[in-house]
């Protein structure tokens, strides 16, 4: 099928490959690249924390107990001695894999389902419509605490239910996208040359769903880390001393008057992180022009 045509080809004026082409061209400005360097810099010293020379995250001294920041320890010590700053970027990994992992399954899962139903619709955009309402009926957050606490809080159990939890969620917004485009001319101009279903939905409509994908994957990131926060609250995320950025800032409750440092700095990397996310997210939404009606 490489001889049909695409939007570009058929009808430029309403195509998906002119409006990419002008979208290539947008100016997102220097806070944008800014946060995107934090996002990198957090995911980059997170992926190879075992090659930076940190401190065993989980090795404790007594002769340091709730020290504050010094230059042997940057972000202190904490109510065992473990170093912070080294708790920190290993709590890292925790929170990004659920976030990033738990995300990246409902995109493929509810995304593919989405674009789909909204292409065929008739009997199939009904039973997958109708499944993701059953779903969505349900209180996710509920469902998820129910569902950790009877299976187990390994770190790919948790990622695995709060993915499923997002499908019907992410499954609404990418078939809103998509039905925004399944009508258009240049999709029918693909029907009317002899374009299999697989082409049409790979080639002309998911290069024009992309940008709302994007924007709203970055912001579900950043959801499903303040999830796994909450269920560091409820004991029910990944257990000590297995650091995560959740149940750091749980943990140190108990220590907060005496020594502010264990909630400062692990809540600091949080809220840097997520407001970065938010704000790329935002920026890239109001930049490729991805509507909140359509969301």
């Amino acid at each position: 099928m490489s001889n049909i045509p695409t939007a570009a080809d058929s009808i430029p004026a309403l195509t998906g490959s002119s409006d990419i082409a002008k979208k290539k061209r947008f100016d997102v400005g220097l806070v944008f690249w800014i946060f995107t360097l934090w996002i990198a810099i957090t995911v980059l010293a997170a992926i190879f924390a075992s090659l930076l020379g940190l401190q065993d995250p989980n090795q404790g001294n007594y002769d340091i107990l709730n020290q504050g920041p010094t230059t042997a320890h940057w972000f202190g010590t904490d109510d065992l001695g473990r170093d912070i700053f080294s708790r920190v970027i290993y709590g890292a990994r925790v929170s990004l894999t659920v976030g990033f992992g738990a995300l990246t399954i409902g995109m493929i899962i509810g995304g593919t389902l989405g674009m789909i139903a909204a292409y065929r619709r008739g009997p199939v955009d009904i039973i997958v419509s109708s499944a993701s309402y059953v779903m969505l009926a349900f209180p996710a957050l509920v469902a998820v605490i129910a569902i950790v606490a009877f299976w187990g809080h390994e770190i790919w159990k948790i990622t695995i239910i709060i993915g499923v939890a997002s499908i019907p969620l992410v499954f609404r917004v990418v078939r809103a996208a998509t039905l925004s485009y399944a009508t258009r001319d240049f999709v029918t101009a693909a029907k009317s040359q002899g374009a299999t279903d697989w082409r049409i939905i790979t080639k002309e409509l998911f290069p024009n769903v992309l940008p709302a994908i994007i924007s709203f994957y970055l912001i579900g990131v950043a959801s499903v880390i303040i999830l796994e926060g909450a269920l560091a609250f409820l004991g029910l995320s990944v257990q000590p001393p297995t650091a995560s950025w959740g149940n750091m800032i749980s943990e140190s409750r108990t220590y907060l008057s005496q020594n502010p440092w264990l909630v400062l700095f692990p809540s600091l990397a949080m809220v840097f992180f997520l407001v970065a996310l938010n704000l790329i997210g935002d920026i890239l939404r109001s930049t490729l022009d991805v509507q909140e009606s359509q969301l």
